[in-house]
């Protein structure tokens, strides 16, 4: 049985583990509100982004344009952007997106895809170099979390991937991050951003009508000037820029979520733990009294 000395060792070692969790907690918090404000000001961007894109390339002929709107005309060679943390501490944050990465490349290499892999953030480079580090092109590490203060961290990325397209290195690109959708929720989500994906919708904006090959063409009611594969040729490649700064955010806003949520039941645990601990002290501490007062009385009987 444990000395009352290490139960006490024992209950200051938890004590200390509980006032670390619950000051990572109220940081967390504070530096939530920050990146929860980037994330929310950044999706309206990327959504009408998208959209006006959508638009556009509603104009051009199918199989014309940039061929960052109708791709290589093949799909062997997946380029996979994965954005994590650089730090831990975040509870199923990470092991969420990166068994969602796996499950991935397993899917694709099934079909006899060739995947390779973009690691922003230390956590997934560290997790995917163990057993797929042939894949890994390129990393980058230092722009997630609060470091995503910019848009030349994501541009840096995102030229990356531009030069990648341009020497026929891959021929889908896509997206994967954890999406913020509120303090306790971040669902991990694939995005495909080369070939960029027309959204068709039936609104005031575009025409969709289904052909008897059941193919959906959707078709624009403007007329642009210049034409809409000279906007689109400009427009693309930034377009990659900001769907990844747009993940990046976040992905911080999350990260920061669940390493409050992950440090607020640790904090209960030591809690709970410190009070089991202080039970079983009192007990060792009654029993030592006991067995002493045994002995002093059964001296006296003896005298």
């Amino acid at each position: 049985m444990p000395s009352l000395r290490d139960f006490r060792d024992r209950i200051t070692s938890v004590k200390s583990t509980k006032k670390i969790t619950s000051a990572m907690k109220m940081v967390a918090a504070a530096k939530l509100r920050k990146a929860q404000e980037q994330a929310e000001a950044s999706q309206p961007y990327a959504l009408a982004m998208s959209s006006m894109l959508s638009r556009v390339a509603a104009g051009v002929a199918p199989g014309s344009g940039p061929e960052l709107l109708v791709g290589t005309g093949k799909s062997d060679v997946h380029l996979m952007i994965v954005v994590s943390s650089d730090r831990g501490l975040c509870g199923g944050f990470n092991a969420n997106l990166l068994r969602f990465v796996m499950s991935e490349i397993t899917r694709l290499e099934k079909d006899g895809k060739t995947v390779k892999i973009v690691c922003v953030g230390r956590k997934a480079k560290d997790f995917i170099k163990r057993s797929h580090a042939n894949k890994i092109v390129e990393s980058f590490t230092g722009i997630t979390g609060q470091r995503v203060t910019s848009y030349e961290d994501a541009d840096k990325v995102a030229q990356m991937v531009l030069a990648q397209f341009g020497a026929g290195e891959f021929d889908v690109c896509s997206l994967i991050y954890n999406e913020f959708h509120s303090v306790l929720t971040q669902r991990p989500k694939s995005q495909q951003l080369i070939p960029f994906a027309i959204s068709v919708s039936n609104d005031n904006d575009t025409q969709a009508f289904e052909t008897d090959t059941g193919t959906i063409i959707a078709t624009s009611q403007y007329d642009f000037e210049p034409e809409e594969s000279v906007i689109l040729g400009q427009l693309l490649p930034k377009n990659i820029g900001v769907q990844i700064f747009g993940a990046l955010l976040d992905s911080s806003a999350g990260e920061q979520a669940a390493r409050m949520t992950a440090m607020d039941n640790a904090t209960r645990n030591a809690g709970e733990r410190i009070n089991d601990l202080t039970l079983q002290y009192n007990r060792a501490r009654q029993a030592y009294i006991t067995k002493e007062l045994i002995e002093i009385i059964s001296g006296a009987e003896a005298v």
